[in-house]
């Protein structure tokens, strides 16, 4: 009866050290966790403001460059040239568009600040098409153009710098005056070099309307 109860002693002894012995083995043998990857730089594409729902999720219409082949709301557009622009620390750049045409059109991308101290500003962005206005010159006054009312709202001189084919020299003045009807149309007339005044008018553009080809 002894030796029966010391061979199922010793039985169980054997049982334990080798269920601990292959559960020692297992987890030797188990593969470790994956890490994950570091972002790659292609992650954060031209344009990527890192935003999440806002307009840091659209193209960033200020990374524009010389060259690029744009999308304005879905119109098909290259970048010929662009002025950067200068007045009393304000700043702003102009692209000159080919739509293919002829017709030359001007992409205006400029910070506006916020209205009051503390408050975020957002980009403006306006798609600029010529318009005749039949000799007409900017003043000081509210301006009636094809029936709508234009109120003046900002004017003066500024520095510029060309880059790329503007039809401008690479450094010079422009003269400006900027109206806005009720409707949110904008009227702008220039003068480059003291020349003749050209005007023409636009709407904002939301964000999203622009992308550049080969970029998401």
């Amino acid at each position: 009866m002894a030796t029966a109860v010391v061979l199922v002693l010793s039985f169980a002894t054997i049982v334990v050290v080798l269920g601990a012995f292959i559960a020692s083995s297992r987890q030797k043998n188990r593969a470790p966790a994956p890490i994950p990857a570091p972002p790659s730089p292609d992650d954060t594409e031209r344009g990527d403001g890192g935003g999440s729902a806002d307009e840091s999720d659209y193209f960033d219409p200020r990374t524009i460059r010389v060259g690029d082949t744009v999308y304005v709301q879905a119109a098909r557009l290259r970048v010929l040239g662009a002025l950067h622009l200068g007045l009393q620390g304000d700043q702003w750049t102009e692209y000159l568009l080919d739509d293919g045409t002829r017709r030359a059109q001007w992409l205006s991308v400029k910070e506006r600040p916020g209205p009051a101290e503390g408050v975020p500003g957002h980009l403006e962005v306006m798609l600029w098409t010529e318009v005749p206005t039949q000799g007409m010159v900017p003043a000081k006054h509210m301006l009636i153009l094809e029936g709508v009312e234009f109120y003046p709202v900002d004017r003066g001189t500024a520095s510029f710098r060309s880059e790329g084919t503007t039809g401008f020299p690479d450094r010079g003045l422009l003269d400006f005056a900027d109206y806005r009807a009720a409707d949110g149309r904008h009227l702008s007339f220039q003068r480059f070099q003291g020349g003749r005044w050209v005007s023409s008018h636009a709407h904002p553009l939301p964000p999203g309307s622009i992308s550049v080809a080969g970029l998401p």
